[in-house]
């Protein structure tokens, strides 16, 4: 058996922030033969952990159990007449070995997904997109464990109700994802171009095509220079790459902020939403700007790292101050996208979100 269990295990080292406290257990799946087994000496869904990209945990740790998923691999059908294929991957598998696999197979439907950290498990819980493409785009179905139904199903793309950044996973325990079911198109080109910053790097206009490998080439650099690839910068290499999600806005704010220049725009979900790196800026915070001791705006990015002496419950403040201060400017809420994991006995915040 494969499946390891660990006790007192720090957590900080397991995410790219590299903060907060001790798993009181720590189950790592390499295989999801094995998780039936595991189910058996679990009574409770766990908190599951991939690669920790997109979480901070409590400088208190985590007294649920913590669940890593490193199971790994995936599977490449044949394509059909249409040049459509299907590939399963499982859930512990990088997001970006994914996204370089398919771009080597000449599958389309994913390049614009290059550089995003995580594992592919992770993806559909907030519908990951990025220059325009999106999980939703792709996604076919999810196979799982269905901690009510005490068994493995099967849920389609349409059941796994994916929105903006959100899903019915989105702050649920009631699922493990084990695997998924991507459709990719046999393709030379990739999907039209429609980020500006991305055909400026290419040299072409907004919706133009270009071989698969250039357009994922193009969207690294564009991240690069926000630091938003592990390991790309060693200043504000401590960071989740997005802690706010652009926010929805009303028609009247879309007309008053779209007076302003802001950038506005229209999403695949029939939402209206503005630029929370914009709203930041707008707010009075510069780059690298100080919020608190160890946390600080990003000097390549509006979004918050942490430093030499931070914390969690630190980071978890100035996501507050940082609300807060947009709130006044602006008018607008962001909403927060990171997930607090482990035992947080201070009272949530006004607009903060709440614990796995």
């Amino acid at each position: 058996m494969r499946t390891r269990v660990s006790h007192g295990v720090p957590l900080a080292p397991m995410t790219t922030l590299g903060l907060g406290g001790p798993a009181s257990v720590l189950v790592e799946l390499h295989d999801s033969a094995e998780f039936v087994e595991l189910v058996g000496s679990c009574p409770d869904s766990p908190v599951c952990l991939g690669s920790g990209s997109n979480v901070l945990v409590s400088d208190l740790g985590c007294d649920s159990p913590v669940l890593r998923l490193c199971n790994q691999g995936l599977r490449i059908g044949t394509p059909d007449a249409d040049g459509r294929v299907l590939v399963e991957v499982q859930a512990g598998h990088l997001l970006t070995d994914l996204v370089e696999t398919a771009i080597a197979e000449g599958f389309s439907g994913m390049e614009m997904l290059a550089g995003i950290p995580g594992t592919a498990g992770a993806t559909p819980i907030q519908n990951v997109g990025a220059y325009g493409q999106e999980v939703s785009d792709t996604l076919v179905e999810v196979r799982a464990w269905d901690w009510v139904l005490g068994r493995h199903v099967t849920l389609s793309a349409r059941e796994c109700d994916l929105r903006h950044r959100s899903s019915v996973f989105k702050r649920s325990r009631r699922w493990t994802l084990l695997s998924l079911v991507f459709a990719l198109r046999r393709s030379e080109l990739s999907a039209p171009v429609t980020y500006g910053a991305v055909t400026d790097v290419l040299g072409i206009p907004v919706g133009g095509r270009v071989p698969l490998a250039e357009a994922a080439e193009a969207v690294l650099t564009v991240r690069r220079r926000k630091g938003m690839v592990l390991g790309c910068t060693e200043t504000d290499r401590r960071s989740v790459g997005s802690v706010f999600l652009s926010p929805e806005i009303d028609p009247a704010h879309a007309r008053r902020l779209g007076a302003r220049n802001a950038p506005v725009n229209s999403f695949p979900d029939g939402s209206t939403r503005v630029s929370a790196s914009w709203l930041i800026q707008q707010s009075g915070f510069g780059l690298n700007s100080p919020i608190v001791d160890g946390v600080r705006i990003s000097s390549l990015h509006p979004t918050l790292v942490a430093d030499a002496g931070a914390s969690a419950t630190a980071f978890r403040e100035a996501i507050e101050i940082v609300l807060q201060q947009v709130l006044r400017c602006t008018g607008v809420r962001l909403t927060v996208e990171i997930d607090l994991l482990g035992t947080w006995h201070t009272a949530r915040e006004p607009g903060a979100p709440e614990p796995v």
